[in-house]
């Protein structure tokens, strides 16, 4: 047997408390860079006990000598070498920072064939020339580490991939964005704490469309934890207690200009210019107006003509029109076709003071430049990325800076939704910002291990607020004549801030060892020869987490875990599900046309799911059950009832005459002309299956559903719970359920006079399912009864 199943119920339990898994090593604060701050110490010793770490600290708080100092001291530890990843053009400088601390950086020679233990940097455009195989490294650093979500597919991958088995790692950037999740399931994923389909899954829910996720409400506490179990995000050392050191990063005033220009009439046949424009017409409309943006450029430079400027653009045409306004002007323009070596010079000539504007893009010297020497920038070109506003405005306002920081946003009558959606993300990057800040001390998960017990018992029904793997104690064995649910889908969602949950599981494995110590309970719960239905679905398998697409057999492993608890598999039902609703809900590639046009390999068909039946033979008589269930006859169940309820395949109906036309047009399009439609029209050409099941025909859970909460990926629907009972029980006898919810087992049960018990960890949850019951009570006695 295997050892973790020999655990006590408490024993997993406290294993499941999740603890930073510490794969680094200690340091003494003395044997670091004296050059440091307290801060910046404290925070290193931390990345280095860890092992594999992200350093979140806004710009100019020197994460720069931080992950120097953190690379040297893995070199010196490992006698091995590290690799510093880094944007276009930041090499050289960080190159130049490592001289002042006296920590020695080389610029990696991508066709080397030999690397000396040091430290290493090299941008991240060229990983695809670089052969790690060649290559011993211990430690990865990726400085703007934000930059992962600017790279999509291969090169992403080869990061992560690359360095998916390095020991040590470091991560460094000021703005992972909760607007954009990806960024952290990307941090998280290449330090190897968590799969990025994983972290979604488990703390964030996904609306209608193919990336809009939300953090689920109940879960956001427990996300920002974990966060910050494995990183530190700061803006001010004080955020960390160093309130001494804090006063020396306090940078001068930092003023928002506004630059409004009122553009030329459009031809939209409206009397009035739009004011909103999308992804789609952003750059349509920027160039319609460049005239008037890049005047406004010209006349903020000429207002203060001893100053220096940034000017960041988004359009490469903007580079012609500025190249002949500003030619009376000490300027140089960086362009994307320049040759790295160019670029690299031109910047560190800027940051030396050596002319006076610096014409760029954000994705060329956004990230990583320190140009403190510049206090006044102007954006001619907005786009809808906070981030990058955010960054590029920080390579200016950043400790070291003198003088107030002037940054002249130049906006448009045509484009007010630009500012506003930066606007929205500024506040979400706050309130993570600061979420994460306020738990950063903390250990641990905000998960709690106990509850408070609530037991109702009635003459009709008795359910208990609890663990079910426990309170299932407080039902004698032998007693339940039917039980019915639909378990937690393994680890898929997080449901309440429990350790008890059981969608509060790390993994398959963790699920299936914590639902086991419930099965072997209801097994002996059960009276002999009756029947268990468990509602399941398979789920999707990502290639970020897996490897490859596809599914998963969750069905299968709860069949098993069923079968190992000693019950024996009796049936199993198909419950039909539209595949068309599962494409515009999921948007999931196996469905998706354009996909099947595409390379129909990736494509598969709809998630169906299943009701799978039970019995435990342990216990029956010789000579059958001693309480069969034979409430059915003639009248109260005929014959064709029957012969439609024995279908194996339970689902929506499709109207006949809607079934003939696909058909038809099946056939026309594959060359079948002369067939005959009549034969269509007659019984056996179609299933006798029920085809009446809804996927709508759930009780409403708008009541125990917190705010922000999620439903369950595929609730029971209430005809296949009255159905199965109507089945599987006569009046009068127990119906039980594990996973009460809000209360669809035992509302219906109740309904169809039928005594129901059920268990319940969640508080909302409980509350509503005993409202529910309660109105059950007022139509009992008007289902189908036999």
């Amino acid at each position: 047997m295997n050892h973790k199943y020999e655990l006590s119920y408490q024993e997993f339990l406290e294993s499941k408390i999740k603890k930073t898994n510490e794969a680094g090593f200690d340091i003494e604060k003395e044997k670091l860079n004296n050059n440091l701050f307290e801060f910046q110490k404290h925070i290193i010793q931390k990345a280095l006990k860890i092992g594999r770490y992200a350093i979140f600290a806004d710009t100019g708080l020197g994460k720069t000598i931080m992950q120097l100092e953190w690379a040297h001291q893995v070199v010196r530890h490992t006698n091995k070498s590290v690799l510093i990843l880094a944007p276009l053009a930041v090499s050289g400088q960080t190159i130049e920072e490592g001289k002042k601390f006296n920590i020695h950086v080389e610029k990696l020679q991508v066709n080397a064939s030999f690397w000396d233990v040091g430290i290493y940097i090299t941008n991240y455009e060229q990983i695809d020339n670089i052969d790690f195989d060649n290559f011993n490294i211990s430690g990865i650093v990726l400085d703007e580490s934000s930059i992962l979500k600017n790279f999509i597919g291969k090169i992403k991958n080869k990061i992560i991939d690359s360095f998916k088995n390095t020991p040590y790692k470091l991560a460094c950037t000021a703005t992972p964005s909760p607007n954009d999740i990806n960024e952290i399931g990307n941090h998280s994923e290449f330090l190897n704490i968590l799969d990025a389909q994983d972290m979604r899954s488990r703390w964030f829910v996904r609306d209608e469309g193919m990336n809009n996720y939300r953090l689920k409400n109940h879960a956001k506490k427990d996300f920002y934890m974990w966060v910050s179990s494995w990183c530190s995000m700061i803006t001010s050392p004080a955020d960390i207690g160093f309130i001494e050191e804090s006063k020396k990063f306090i940078l001068p005033k930092l003023n928002y200009i506004e630059e409004n220009i009122e553009s030329k009439k459009q031809n939209n046949g409206l009397l009035f210019n739009e004011t909103s424009v999308n992804a789609t017409t952003f750059n349509k409309e920027l160039k319609r107006i460049t005239e008037e943006r890049l005047k406004k450029v010209l006349e903020i430079i000429k207002k203060n003509p001893d100053e220096s400027f940034i000017v960041w653009i988004n359009l490469n045409s903007d580079e012609i029109f500025l190249k002949e306004m500003l030619k009376d002007y000490d300027f140089r323009i960086i362009t994307g076709s320049d040759k790295p070596e160019q670029k690299e010079k031109d910047l560190l000539d800027f940051s030396h003071g050596e002319y006076k504007i610096l014409i760029t893009k954000s994705s060329i010297a956004g990230m990583g430049m320190n140009f403190q020497n510049c206090n006044n920038q102007i954006h001619a070109a907005l786009d809808f990325s906070f981030e990058k506003l955010y960054q590029s405005i920080r390579r200016s306002y950043r400790f070291g800076q003198k003088k107030d920081v002037n940054i002249y946003i130049i906006t448009s009558d045509t484009m007010e939704n630009v500012m506003t959606a930066i606007k929205e993300k500024e506040r979400q990057f706050i309130e993570l910002r600061d979420n994460i800040k306020n738990e950063i001390n903390l250990q641990g998960y905000n998960l709690v291990m106990d509850y408070q017990k609530e037991e109702i018992k009635t003459d009709q029904y008795h359910i208990i607020k609890g663990d079910s793997c426990i309170e299932i104690d407080n039902f004698n064995d032998n007693s339940f004549d039917f039980s019915i649910f639909s378990p937690p889908f393994s680890s898929l969602f997080t449901y309440s801030n429990s350790y008890r949950d059981m969608g509060n599981c790390d993994n398959h494995e963790e699920f299936f060892i914590q639902n086991q110590f419930l099965l072997n309970k209801l097994y002996k719960k059960m009276k002999p020869g009756r029947i268990v239905a468990v509602h399941t679905k398979d789920l999707a398998v990502y290639k970020n987490s897996s490897g490859h697409t596809g599914l998963y057999d969750f069905t299968g492993d709860y069949h098993r875990a069923m079968e190992k608890a000693g019950f024996k598999y009796h049936s199993k039902i198909t419950i039909w599900t539209d595949p068309v609703l599962e494409m515009q809900r999921t948007k999931t590639q196996r469905l998706l046309y354009k996909q099947l046009r595409k390379d129909s390999t990736f494509t598969g068909v709809g998630l169906p799911e299943y009701l799978t039946l039970f019995k435990k033979w342990e216990g029956i008589a010789e000579n059958g059950n001693d309480n069969p269930v034979n409430n059915k006859n003639y009248d109260n169940f005929p014959l064709d009832t029957w012969q439609a309820w024995a279908s194996p395949i339970w689902g929506e109906k499709i109207p006949k005459n809607e079934l003939i036309e696909l058909i038809k047009i099946y056939f026309e399009r594959n060359g079948i002309i002369n067939f005959d439609e009549t034969k269509m029209m007659k019984p056996e050409f179609f299933t006798g299956s029920w085809f009446d099941i809804r996927r709508t025909d759930v009780l409403n859970n708008k009541e125990g559903t917190d705010m922000g909460d999620e439903k369950h990926i595929a609730p029971l629907q209430l005809t296949v719970i009255q159905r199965a009972i109507q089945m599987w029980t006569n009046v009068g006898e127990t119906v039980f359920t594990p996973f009460l919810g809000i209360g669809s087992e035992v509302y219906s049960a109740v309904k169809l006079n039928r005594y129901g018990c059920g268990i319940e960890l969640k508080d909302s949850y409980f509350e509503t399912a005993q409202k529910n019951i309660e109105k059950a009570l007022a139509l009992q006695g008007q289902g189908v009864l036999f």
